[in-house]
């Protein structure tokens, strides 16, 4: 796909989003994230109203249950007459899901999605550590890396959007996680191959139910672990720092406050 109609595909895709379609997804997501995963969500009523970017904390691989985990608390608490986005990265949206993911909410990653999200007044939920958090080792669970991205920053200035960190623990506990495997797609010399055709550079290895030993693939079953995500206070970058903010200074206080977080519901 060229660049300028990948960009035309992109453009629509907040567009997309189905009211009716997602409450019926979400319901049945429910008793998956409720009884499997035991989820919980706390710290909703830090959610302004209208536009806000949600930033958290990525896990639980391919199957990452954070949307899941996430959207029913969500609408249980707002109803679906206020939508939320989430930014996706690109290895999601291959096949039907490529058309489906769109009239959930789930779009594309990308800075036209997330301005058009915000201008519509949306909550907007990003994980700015995507591909490299999600596969995080498991050593490392309780341990925020947004492996060096900010623009997220930019991204709520530029709409003047409060960011609303957020913080989840128990979705790297769904397998043993063991490597991001940077290091083996560079020795297998795929490195830049999965870079282009997939945005990424790693080949994670993991160890899981039921085929045990996996790199990418097979793709092993979540364990039923337990998930709770807390919502912290927002994070007003122009009002807190002004127009002419630090980008790094406004990271290193998101990550500074989701690790403080984090470390609290981990002694929990």
């Amino acid at each position: 796909v060229n660049m300028s109609s990948d960009s035309d595909v992109r453009s629509t895709e907040v567009g997309k989003w189905d009211v009716g379609l997602t409450k019926r997804v979400v319901e049945l997501l429910r008793p998956i994230v409720k009884v499997y995963h035991r989820s919980r969500v706390h710290g909703l009523e830090n959610i302004p109203p209208g536009r806000c970017l949600l930033v958290g904390n990525h896990s639980g691989g391919l199957i990452t249950p954070d949307f899941a985990v996430f959207a029913v608390d969500f609408y249980e608490k707002f109803g679906y007459h206020r939508p939320l986005y989430t930014l996706a990265h690109d290895s999601l949206f291959h096949g039907p899901a490529a058309e489906l993911l769109p009239h959930l909410g789930i779009v594309h990653a990308c800075p036209e999605n997330a301005a058009a999200a915000l201008a519509a007044e949306a909550a907007v939920m990003v994980f700015p550590g995507g591909d490299e958090d999600v596969y995080r080792p498991s050593l490392t669970e309780n341990v925020i890396d947004f492996a060096g991205r900010t623009g997220y920053v930019e991204t709520a200035a530029a709409a003047n959007a409060p960011i609303v960190p957020m913080v989840s623990i128990g979705g790297q506990e769904t397998q043993l996680y063991l490597s991001r495997g940077v290091w083996l797609a560079r020795v297998l010399g795929l490195a830049k191959l999965e870079r282009r055709l997939f945005r990424t550079d790693i080949l994670p290895i993991s160890f899981g139910f039921p085929f045990g030993l996996s790199i990418l693939v097979p793709v092993n079953m979540p364990l039923p672990a337990k998930i709770v995500t807390e919502v912290l206070e927002p994070i007003d970058v122009l009002a807190g720092y002004g127009d002419d903010f630090d980008i790094a200074a406004v990271d290193s206080h998101v990550r500074r406050v989701m690790q403080a977080a984090l470390h609290r519901l981990a002694r929990k």
